[in-house]
């Protein structure tokens, strides 16, 4: 029984438990190998149209069988001849018998495996690129909804001035923003391998066509086209150069700091209890504890991250030691990471969607922290009132100085609330002012203008970059947990 065969081999996780179907096959033997065929097509097809002896016949039977391919066979072939191009050019051949003698005419292996790669990363890209979308757009109504609600901010974790949840927000967004431009620009620099042969230098083509320089040059540009891209790059050794491959893992790697970033603030609000991700209603926190409700969503996104980030290391490494025109200690190495940082990087998004669609916020616990700190930082504001009320900025300072070691002691030795405010009430050299306190001490008074910034940024940076995906902003996930 199949299904019991493949319970007995590893498969990886990124694909059997996380990526979304689209990514997956992206990445698939289907995928690859009529990727491979439809190549051979357009070679065919760009050759015959430049005068070379291939018939419409023949191209109608490698076009009735794009898709027929024998999966058995292929991998007998190779088996036998330890060449997984030339074991399809077998297979291919062996269902297009009037069309053999012209498949891969004149063409080197890496014609359809880098041209190949390339389709796969540019329409990766075109999967990501609306998932990353997606989470902007949700993360921009969130701090959208929360521009205004005080929040205790933190330095080296540690209360700090106040900001808004807002604001917090905008942090995150700003890393995806850059995120969003850095794969839109890795996605719009690659270009196509094209029709280069052996070394680069197109000589079988030139050979083909008889010395007609103009005819290589041509066959190179219809080919391009016909795959969907702009460009060819215009010098080549056997493969594209493998800094392509750092270009685009880089600016995936990147989006990887990204969310382990929001995923730990995330986190570490969660353990504060200020905001939380969605809880289904029969999730499980812990076997051991069920009070706990764990950030499991965050969590792995923080997981899988550290994954993405680490595969950048891959790409340069290769990259480094490919010798003169290539070498093949590259092709191994790619098969995992190529498809490895685009699955991760699908996964992760999917998984931010979903938590960012479900944030839970709570107003009264980060008002209560608020609360705990804020007749500290409020100090400066009531000396600035004593002394407009005729006090003593020194005297002033030093009465505050001793009040607070004394709320401090009850805070950090006793356990209590931090109980500053009463002290200053209770102390008639504070009588002056005592009509303004509710004032000082109004949240709204410490998060500068961090409303105004939060309104601006989205207007002017997010919502524009996210107007070319607006059709396909509706799109739920449902995580499989």
């Amino acid at each position: 029984m199949e299904g019991a065969d493949e319970l007995m081999k590893y498969r990886s996780p990124l694909v059997s438990r996380y990526a979304s179907k689209e990514m997956a096959y992206n990445f698939s033997d289907r995928k690859k190998f009529t990727t491979w065929r439809t190549l051979w097509i357009y070679l065919a097809k760009a050759e015959k149209a430049l005068g070379l002896l291939i018939t419409d016949a023949q191209i109608l039977e490698m076009e009735t069988h794009a898709e027929d391919i024998d999966f058995v066979m292929a991998a007998e072939e190779e088996r036998k001849l330890r060449h997984d191009v030339m074991a399809h050019v077998h297979t291919y051949a062996h269902c297009c018998p009037t069309a053999a003698p012209i498949i891969h005419l004149g063409a080197t292996s890496c014609y359809v495996g880098d041209n190949t790669d390339l389709i796969m990363l540019r329409d990766g890209f075109d999967i990501l690129l609306p998932k990353l979308a997606r989470v902007i757009d949700r993360l921009a109504n969130f701090a959208d909804n929360y521009a205004d609600l005080p929040t205790l901010g933190f330095t080296h974790y540690q209360p700090a001035q106040l900001t808004t949840v807002g604001k917090r927000a905008c942090l995150w967004l700003q890393d995806l923003v850059m995120d969003m431009r850095n794969l839109q620009r890795a996605r719009d620099d690659l270009r196509f391998r094209g029709v280069k042969g052996t070394t680069g230098t197109q000589a079988s083509f030139l050979q083909l066509f008889q010395g007609d320089y103009d005819k290589v040059e041509e066959l190179d540009r219809m080919v391009t086209e016909m795959a969907g891209f702009r460009k060819a790059y215009l010098v080549t050794g056997q493969t594209y150069s493998r800094k392509v491959d750092i270009d685009c893992l880089s600016s995936l790697a990147s989006l990887g700091a990204s969310i382990h970033k929001i995923c730990t603030d995330i986190r570490l609000l969660a353990n504060l209890k200020e905001l939380e991700e969605p809880f289904e209603k029969e999730q499980i926190g812990s076997s051991a504890m069920p009070y706990k409700r764990n950030p499991m969503r965050a969590e792995r996104c923080c997981s899988l991250a550290r994954h993405l980030v680490a595969l950048i290391a891959d790409p340069l490494q290769t990259a480094s030691v490919q010798w003169l025109e290539r070498s093949l200690d590259d092709s191994a190495n790619r098969r995992i990471s190529l498809p490895e940082s685009f699955l991760t990087a699908d996964i992760i998004l999917s998984t931010l969607q979903n938590i960012t669609e479900g944030l839970v916020v709570y107003p009264k616990v980060i008002e209560r922290h608020i609360r705990h700190e804020l007749p500290f930082m409020a100090t400066e504001n009531i000396i600035v009132a004593m002394v407009k009320a005729g006090g003593n900025r020194q005297d002033c300072h030093e009465k505050i100085r001793v009040l607070s070691q004394e709320a401090a002691a009850v805070v950090k030795q006793e356990g209590g609330d931090n109980d500053l405010l009463a002290r200053v009430q209770r102390d008639p050299y504070f009588k002056p002012i005592l009509d303004q306190l509710d004032a000082l001490l109004d949240p709204k008074t410490f998060i500068g203008r961090a409303p105004q910034q939060v309104a601006r940024f989205l207007s002017e940076e997010v919502r524009p970059l996210l107007e070319p995906y607006k059709t396909k902003m509706d799109v739920k996930i449902d995580l499989e947990l």
